[in-house]
């Protein structure tokens, strides 16, 4: 309702007063902070101890490094991630959803500030005796309100809207972090099977020469149709696996280029060979990690939010005070405005809500928060416990692939060392055409069993960083205080 300013001054320095006790009021009400990161973490895990060593042997002692893709020294690599950053789809949508809860902070914030909207009205009469036309009504009005806050409704929603915003924020960090380890594997992926398609092509080579072989033994009594049979099966095979071979990693680069954005077209040229495993990095604690790693963060600031969205669901049962002013002229050549009408005009005054009967829609929406409350910390276990696993099972799967890595080199040296002798025995005359082929399908096969286990080591040095919440770059330098 308003007041019209020709009211007592009286009333109005009670209108003041109650402007005034009502804002110590609301500077009073202090709204409660969400729990604390510990206290959560303490809540959500119970009893699981998070300040020991990983389980699992770290190779090495120290707090978690950033920066990892350097330390693979392909400068081709580089280039694909960078290009991954700025084009593909699902990082660009999480960067949407980033700049989202960026203005949904706006949106909360905005009830903490006077609302102030102005209006106008005009028209005109036309004259039945064609006169000139007269002016029915115009005039302009201003009015503005505020509501004060005395619960924390307001500021409470606000909280809710900051924890999301902060939430998103590392949802995308973790989202970047993600497509540069999917790029280094994809990338590791698309090596590894380039090379397969490329051995399964010699050994289909070698078959078939073998089949050869075995034909020109039968013509000449050395050999039976049995033995050109199964050499012929062999040829036959292999030819198939080429061809399998040769479509995984047809497969593997269109993974690759989905991943940068690119037309899946299986277009783009992976290297030679690996590159060579940098050192283990320092693995720290779990508390550490727990402390460090994106998407742990956004589940605990999720929590956070949660619990000031009980509060603001609390405060909405409670009544509601607003604050209203306004301010307004008109003018007419057809209506005669009241004689005690002071033109312009002005007033202020202020509306009560107060929540007396809503079907229990109130109480019923507290218990939602504080379910949805119970819901992100359980989340927020979940994502700890997941992470947790997701490192000590990088360590592990590391150590193992370090042992394999050894020993399937080995086994490769010793099959090309045999091959070499044959190839002299050969020379010498004491070996065939066929035990040689032979020992180049056997080194080849060899050769394919190492690679997959490299591109896996890779891929789990990369999973590694990933999990410990290492960037994949040089953060930015924190601005001066």
């Amino acid at each position: 309702m308003s007041v019209n300013t020709r009211r007592s001054s009286g009333s109005s320095a009670r209108g003041a007063a109650c402007a005034a006790v009502a804002a110590l009021l609301a500077a009073g009400c202090v709204t409660r902070p969400p729990p604390a990161p510990e206290k959560i973490r303490e809540q959500a895990l119970g009893g699981v101890a998070l300040d020991h060593p990983w389980k699992s042997p770290q190779p090495a002692q120290g707090s978690v490094q950033d920066n990892w893709l350097a330390s693979f020294g392909d400068s081709t690599l580089d280039a694909l991630v960078r290009e991954a950053l700025v084009a593909n789809p699902d990082l660009r949508a999480a960067s949407a959803r980033m700049r989202q809860a960026a203005q949904y902070l706006v949106q909360a914030r905005a009830p903490q500030f006077p609302a102030v909207d102005i209006g106008g009205t005009g028209g005109f009469k036309a004259s039945g005796g064609g006169g000139d036309p007269s002016s029915a009504l115009q005039g302009v009005v201003a009015a503005a309100s505020w509501e004060l806050d005395l619960w924390g409704r307001v500021r409470y929603g606000k909280k809710a809207a900051a924890e999301d915003n902060v939430s998103a924020r590392a949802d995308y960090e973790f989202a970047r972090q993600s497509i540069a380890a999917a790029v280094a594997k994809a990338w590791f992926s698309a090596i590894q099977l380039s090379q397969q398609a490329r051995l399964a092509g010699e050994m289909a080579e070698s078959s078939t020469a073998l089949a050869g072989l075995a034909g020109d033994r039968e013509r000449v009594g050395a050999g039976s149709d049995v033995d050109t049979a199964l050499a012929r099966a062999t040829a036959h095979n292999l030819a198939d696996a080429r061809a399998q071979a040769e479509y995984a990693r047809d497969q593997a680069l269109r993974a690759l280029e989905l991943l940068l954005g690119r037309y899946p077209a299986a277009e783009i040229a992976a290297a030679a060979d690996f590159v060579a495993l940098p050192p283990a990095p320092p693995a720290g604690v779990p508390l550490s990690m727990l402390e460090r790693r994106p998407d742990v963060i956004a589940a605990e600031r999720r929590v956070a939010a949660a619990f000031n969205r009980v509060g603001q669901a609390k405060a909405a049962m409670l009544p509601q005070i607003t604050l209203n002013l306004n301010f307004g002229y008109f003018d007419s050549d057809i209506l005669q405005l009241k004689s005690d009408f002071e033109n312009p005009s002005g007033g202020a005054g202020a509306r009560l809500l107060a929540p007396i009967f809503q079907g229990g829609a109130l109480r019923a929406q507290v218990r939602i928060r504080t379910l949805q409350q119970e819901e992100a910390l359980a989340d927020y276990a979940g994502a700890a416990l997941r992470a947790l696993n997701d490192v000590e099972s990088a360590l592990a799967a590391g150590r193992v692939l370090a042992t394999r890595v050894h020993n399937l080199s080995d086994a490769f040296d010793e099959q090309q060392r045999a091959f070499t002798l044959t190839e002299t025995s050969l020379r010498i005359g004491r070996a065939d055409r066929r035990a040689l082929e032979q020992q180049r399908m056997a080194a080849a096969d060899a050769r394919i069993a190492l690679l997959a286990v490299r591109a896996e080591e890779l891929a789990q040095r990369v999973n590694l960083h990933l999990a410990l919440g290492g960037s994949f770059e040089t953060p930015p330098a924190p601005p001066p205080q």
